[in-house]
């Protein structure tokens, strides 16, 4: 994991052809429903997509959640997570700037992403966001297939986002984003004799919030997002396939209990799932009624027999409805693709906060597991929040051991005192 995004200008860059090689020592077997290596024990079958950097969680307060952000209160980051939360927000403005180291425990010190956002309510009813995140994987020496040296680079990606939400009723709002997205990872490099190109896509989001105040005074959200549907992605000019942006259907919920008129408590739980198609791999081991095994070709792998795995092959809207129910293990693989984030926050005084969470994925689709902790501070018209991220698994994380932090101004700060 730490190692994909320096490398990325390289591993983004394969053709189709190299794609089904790759598949080609992939064999799944019914019996456990996972792909096995040679030894027979189950491996990873992960989703690959595009312009991953899109998925990153971008501010400090949800990253001390465990990436948890559909259902916590409104505030200038909203627009990463759900923007239809913004027509619930307590300031008529607000901004934020978030700074995230990357890869600091490997020694570098050019990779990070920054993030910039925030939203204006135009009435009680209605409000704007915008948001730029930024992602710079710093300097790299290109090399041919023989290590020679080919040039330098500075590689790079940012979205670029704007979205209104509005109220429909007191309690409920929705909201679309649109988004453009760049990623130059090596433009003006060759491999293979084919040219790199920067890629560029647009995409959108639809999200919606469900906001309630109970009796005993404690409140109830839930909220929903479809994020990142948008066009495929290609590197190079003449790719016989694009790739998949991340698109993602997320749904959470928070509960707040307001304890007295200084204390309070929330515990917010996501549920996400990429709308991306489960790679089918190239062989599967075939059973007959006399219990023999035997490694077979996998019919469903390249149906028109041109090379090329039909799942890279899909369109846009087939390939987010296949999503569902294309994983050769069925629905028990299906599940195994949901990633969940689990988190907590505690504030004294709406000035002071503690926050933690957890966040878990599946270990044959990522195996991104990993403890967080944050703190947070408000006073006058601003606020810092900190994260930190403790992995529980021996899968690294670019984000391992790192502090990152948010700065957010409210619309105080502009009022004449």
């Amino acid at each position: 994991m730490s190692l994909f995004y320096r490398l990325s200008a390289l591993l983004l860059f394969c053709s189709a052809t190299t794609f089904s090689t790759q598949l080609s020592a992939q064999v799944f077997d019914p019996t456990t429903g996972c792909v096995i290596d040679v030894n027979g024990d189950c491996i990873p079958n992960t989703l690959l997509t595009a312009v991953p950097f899109l998925k990153i969680a971008p501010d400090a307060r949800s990253g001390a959640m465990g990436d948890a952000g559909l259902a916590t209160s409104a505030d200038a980051n909203s627009m990463h997570f759900n923007a239809s939360k913004l027509a619930f927000a307590d300031q008529d403005f607000s901004l934020s700037a978030t700074y995230t180291p990357w890869l600091r425990e490997l020694g570098l010190t050019d990779v990070y992403l920054a993030y910039l956002s925030g939203y204006k309510k135009l009435s009680e009813f209605e409000a704007v966001g915008v948001s730029l995140k930024f992602f710079s994987l710093g300097d790299i020496q290109f090399r041919d297939i023989n290590g020679n040296p080919t040039g330098n680079g500075r590689p790079r990606e940012f979205e670029l986002a704007a979205g209104y939400t509005r109220k429909l009723t007191d309690n409920f709002s929705a909201a679309l984003s649109a988004k453009y997205i760049y990623s130059n990872l090596a433009s003006g490099q060759a491999v293979q004799g084919i040219d790199i190109t920067t890629a560029n896509a647009f995409a959108a989001d639809i999200s919606l919030t469900y906001q309630r105040e109970l009796n005993n005074d404690n409140e109830f959200t839930f909220g929903a997002a479809l994020s990142n549907l948008g066009s495929k992605i290609s590197y190079t000019n003449s790719a016989d396939v694009k790739d998949f942006l991340p698109g993602n259907i997320g749904i959470g919920g928070a509960y707040k209990m307001n304890f007295d008129e200084y204390n309070s408590l929330t515990v917010t739980l996501d549920i996400n799932k990429l709308l991306v198609p489960t790679p089918v791999p190239f062989r599967l081991i075939e059973e007959d009624d006399a219990g023999n095994r035997t490694e077979i070709a996998n019919p469903r792998f390249d149906t028109d027999g041109n090379g090329i795995g039909d799942y890279r092959e899909k369109a846009l809207f087939s390939g987010i409805l296949g999503s569902f129910t294309d994983a050769e293990g069925g629905l028990g693989e299906e599940l195994k693709e949901l990633t969940m984030s689990f988190g907590v926050e505690y504030w004294y005084n709406d000035q002071f906060a503690v926050r933690t969470g957890y966040y878990f994925e599946n270990q044959l689709k990522g195996d991104r597991q990993y403890l967080t902790l944050g703190l947070g501070l408000k006073y006058n018209v601003a606020s810092i929040n900190l994260s930190y991220l403790i992995p529980t698994t021996s899968r690294r994380s670019p984000l391992d051991n790192t502090i990152r932090f948010s700065f957010i101004f409210d619309s105080s700060v502009f009022q004449t005192r």
